[in-house]
């Protein structure tokens, strides 16, 4: 903390110094002024929470000061030491909100329980001003969520009355009069895989910036809104209550801010005009139906305003080609494996059309069908199940237009059956390789942003699958091995003292420092301080690495 002596004779100054015990009050530095207009200049750069300061000196006074740092620095505290017992003074320094009013010679009991006094009460109101604005801050943390649950619930047809929306009308000043509206939905997961890959560790992020880019251009016209749908986190909804006429311009505007801004092809699903609030939640399944049941075949256009008609041909059944798949992922034969994925790709690239929903359903289909594979092995726990419904399943493969790409899917489909086959089929060593092949990617990549769910995705396995056999093998689950791996390379890290923590922390994984240091404790038992002290000291020998662990097969 710093206190700032403000006084035009040096001699007081220096009494004033030798006279406080500083440490005592929790002062870590002094500071000193000769008049009120040094003062300003002080307080305004240094901002220290007390100030000292005599009443008259040259220039500007301790009246005039005091009413200087009641404008601009109302935080701090002032205790006045003054040589003149002046009843007018003492009122002046009262009404400016001085905290004590001390006559020279100087007490030092007096000034010490003047300042001790000044700084704890700097320091209670410091505290309630951090809580005021850590209050503030997660009110405005929190306003979009709240905007967003209140928009979802008017899409999902739950508060669609004109007494249920007066809560959104308050939150997000409405207009006052709104007749009509009508929603567009776009999809996350409906970009191509380049896009996603680039935003794999930042999937909020992507959500953010669509939202922005959208509202730019709602907000500008004060026509609508963008809002994530709160149960389908990857859908942004854009909510319009403008002219019907202006509407398809509008969204023209919005894709071509997305392709700029974004460098990405984004498919729209738009419903029909109707009543407000009531026709919200119809235009919204309406958007929903059309985003999902167009084309991927196809090069349409990309705003999408009605389902795909049904088609009268039968579409082909991934359970019937079940038993050929399954062979060709047990033969663990490329060869044979693109065969079989082949076949399948064919009989789909044959229909006439193939929406984004059925695309999702297949991909589904073999999710589960692998699944069920792996949970009749023998050794495996009965009935465990293995299906990923937060979607261990790859990205869908479509190209940067948002169409089908028959070619990704095939590789994608191929990969998976090959990572089912040496799962189910594993070598004659104990130890399953594909595992293994997990944690050599943990011990290159510990660095990194890294989930279950990425490796799932990378290796084509689910996510349960993926849990339960590292534990078998190494002992511990994947996050273990990996927070691991991690402290061991930052306990190399940290016998160089030349390095920083947050250097360090961010070398290993951790982008938040005390979480760093939270986690190294738990583990270690002492801080990485505490640790780079001691083994700076008095080196001793690093404790087991990753590889040491006890693998059980």
């Amino acid at each position: 903390m710093k206190v700032l002596i403000v006084d035009d004779e040096k001699h007081v100054r220096h009494a004033i110094r030798m006279l406080v015990h500083w440490e005592a009050c929790g002062v870590t530095e002094v500071i000193e002024a000769e008049s009120g207009d040094q003062a300003i200049e002080v307080i305004t750069a240094l901002s220290p929470p007390v100030v000292l300061t005599d009443m008259r000196m040259p220039g500007k006074d301790g009246v005039a000061l005091m009413e200087w740092i009641q404008v601009n620095s109302p935080a701090t505290r002032v205790v006045v030491v003054s040589g003149y017992d002046d009843f007018e003074l003492v009122r002046q320094v009262i009404r400016r909100g001085g905290m004590d009013y001390i006559l020279k010679p100087v007490d030092p009991v007096e000034i010490n329980e003047a300042l001790t006094k000044a700084t704890q009460a700097w320091q209670t109101a410091e505290q309630d001003r951090n809580r005021r604005t850590m209050q503030a801050i997660e009110v405005n943390r929190m306003r979009p969520h709240y905007a967003d649950k209140l928009l979802t619930e008017l899409v999902s047809g739950t508060a669609n009355t004109q007494l249920s929306i007066t809560p959104l009308r308050e939150e997000l000043h409405l207009p006052a009069a709104i007749h009509m509206c009508n929603a567009a939905v776009m999809s996350t997961t409906q970009l191509d895989t380049d896009m996603l890959d680039k935003y794999k560790t930042r999937h909020p992020l992507l959500g953010f910036s669509l939202i922005n880019i959208c509202n730019e251009f709602l907000g500008n016209s004060q026509t609508g809104i963008a809002f994530r749908h709160l149960e389908r986190m990857d859908e942004i909804i854009l909510l319009y209550w403008g002219e019907p006429s202006r509407w398809p311009q509008l969204l023209q505007d919005i894709h071509r801010g997305i392709r700029t801004a974004l460098r990405c092809y984004m498919h729209i699903g738009i419903g029909s005009f109707g009543a407000f609030p009531v026709a919200a939640a119809t235009a919204y399944q309406e958007a929903r139906q059309a985003l999902w049941k167009r084309d991927v075949l196809q090069a349409t256009d990309w705003l999408h305003n009605s389902p795909l008609a049904r088609q009268a041909v039968r579409l082909p059944q991934l359970p019937e080609m079940e038993e050929e798949l399954r062979l060709s992922a047990l033969s663990c034969n490329a060869s044979r494996i693109a065969a079989a994925a082949g076949r399948w790709i064919s009989a789909v690239a044959d229909l006439p059309s193939v929406t984004a929903e059925q695309l999702v359903g297949w991909n589904q289909e073999l999710d589960w069908m692998l699944a069920r594979w792996l949970n009749d092995r023998p050794d495996d726990a009965a009935g465990e199940e293995l299906a990923d419904e937060h979607g261990s399943i790859p990205a869908l493969p479509i190209d940067n237009r948002g169409l089908l790409s028959l070619s990704l899917w095939q590789k994608q489909i191929e990969n998976r059956l090959l990572a089912a086959g040496q799962a189910l089929t594993p070598s004659h060593s104990p130890s399953n390789p594909v595992i293994r092949d997990i944690a050599r990617y943990l011990d290159a990549h510990y660095d990194e942003d890294i989930s279950l769910q990425d490796m799932a995705s990378r290796f084509y396995l689910s996510r349960e699958y993926i849990s339960r056999k590292f534990k078998q093998e190494y002992g511990v689950n994947l996050s273990e091995y990996l927070c691991r791996i991690r402290m061991d390379k930052a306990k190399l890290l940290l016998l160089n003292d030349k390095l920083r923590l947050h250097h360090i922390a961010g070398m290993v994984g951790y982008q938040d420092e005390k979480y760093f240091g939270k986690v190294f404790k738990k583990l270690e038992g002492v801080t990485p301080g505490e640790f780079r002290k001691r083994h700076s000291v008095d080196p001793q020998p690093l404790t087991h690495t990753a590889h040491d662990l006890p693998r059980h097969h």
